[in-house]
């Protein structure tokens, strides 16, 4: 099947996760997606956990390879004016541009959107940041950590009152940000092939992380007043909270019909607590919710989780295992609905990965290959793109360029 993007290409001058994560996906739709790296490398090359390998097996940086398979790359220096003028020409001749550059420096390497629409007015032309473009704080430094979870208001709401701010996972929110991007692309390709015209399409961690909290966000625009954290013993129900097995599992419950109490309670062989006066209605359940959670963890903690899990499928209600990553990656409802695929690596063998977070039934939607190293295509890239071999030389020499065309090491 031929994929969706199979016309497009992408210029990603991009690094770390957000916009790289956006590159990944319309790889994996089809699209020509040309990474332009600096000589020494996107940072996020080597940066996260590596997978345990046995003795003797080959690195393989699958952190990276999550959001770069299937590109190609170029090593440029952008801060060498040779190297922004040589990106303004392959600019010319693409259909996307992505970059997370602050807009300070997309100024000075001659990369922003104004100097490379100008040049070609049907260029989509994408940006991601931590606060926006325009604003005190459009050149403030950020990460997912501190605009999307700090900033974004999601570390204010998370985890038991009085409890220290939690900690998040890394990438976590930037992968949402990576589908707010891609999602105003193909809008902007939509509205080109309607009209010649292209434009900029932007979103920000901050932007993404209010609209994943929106359902509290939309209530405080309107009374600016922050909701209280709810401890898990004082839940508005018991079937409204988390409960740890005595396998040490913990499972998740989330039922708003309470209509099904009296089935919880004989699943958990305690019927009499259902006409029990103190917690005969969801009001009285909720004057004495840490009682009744109480009662309802000494009854969890008394079996392992598999003894709980048939016992609650029977009850109608909605719950699910808290599960660890090594269940996830062996989920076999993961694998039904394709959720991980395979890549072959550069060294011949192969791993698996995720796929993307959505199918098309008449479009190929794949991972086409693995991450590139470190200015791998450099020289092919440019060559498809007209560049003459003696520029490339020349430029090589004088150590703009990097990779397979000189000067960097391709790791």
């Amino acid at each position: 099947m031929p994929g969706p993007l199979d016309d497009i290409v992408v210029l990603e001058i991009a690094n770390w996760v957000a916009a790289p994560s956006c590159g990944a996906l319309m790889a994996d739709m089809g699209a020509d997606v040309i990474k332009i790296e600096p000589l020494t490398g996107d940072s996020m090359r080597n940066k996260l956990r590596q997978p345990v390998l046995p003795e003797g097996a080959p690195a393989n940086d699958v952190g990276f390879q999550l959001d770069n398979r299937g590109k190609r790359s170029i090593a440029v220096d952008l801060t060498d004016a040779r190297g922004g003028a040589l990106v303004r020409r392959l600019a010319e001749q693409a259909d996307v541009v992505i970059t997370n550059l602050l807009p300070g420096r997309l100024e000075r390497f001659g990369l922003a959107p104004d100097q490379l629409r100008e040049a070609k007015p049907s260029l989509i032309y994408a940006l991601v940041t931590g606060y926006g473009s325009t604003g005190d704080d459009a050149d403030r430094i950020a990460f997912d950590l501190t605009a999307f979870f700090g900033r974004g208001g999601i570390m204010s709401l998370i985890g038991e009152p009085d409890q220290p701010p939690p900690a998040f996972r890394p990438g976590q929110g930037d992968h949402p940000t990576g589908l707010a991007l891609l999602s105003a692309i193909l809008a902007a390709l939509r509205v080109r092939d309607r009209t010649g015209e292209g434009q900029v399409v932007e979103t920000a961690l901050l932007r993404t992380a209010a609209w994943t909290i929106g359902c509290d966000v939309s209530v405080a625009l309107v009374d600016k007043v922050q909701p209280n954290k709810r401890s898990r013993r004082q839940a508005i129900s018991p079937m409204n909270t988390r409960f740890q097995c005595g396998d040490g599992t913990w499972i998740n419950l989330s039922t708003f019909n309470q209509g099904l109490f009296g089935r919880f309670c004989e699943a958990l062989d305690r019927p009499e607590l259902a006409t029990d006066e103190r917690f005969a209605t969801p009001r009285d359940r909720l004057r004495n919710a840490e009682e009744l959670i109480g009662i309802f963890d000494d009854i969890f903690a008394s079996q392992p989780y598999e003894h709980w899990a048939p016992r609650l499928d029977r009850t109608g209600i909605i719950w699910a295992k808290v599960a660890d990553l090594t269940d996830l990656v062996n989920d076999p409802q993961a694998r039904a609905i394709g959720m991980y695929t395979e890549v072959e690596s550069a060294d011949g063998g192969a791993f698996d990965t995720l796929a993307a977070p959505f199918t098309m039934s008449s479009s190929e939607v794949s991972v086409k290959g693995p991450a590139p190293a470190l200015g791998q295509h450099t020289a092919a890239v440019l060559a498809q793109f007209g560049i003459d071999d003696t520029e490339v030389a020349d430029l090589a020499t004088a150590g703009v360029l990097g990779g397979d065309a000189g000067g960097a090491t391709t790791s």
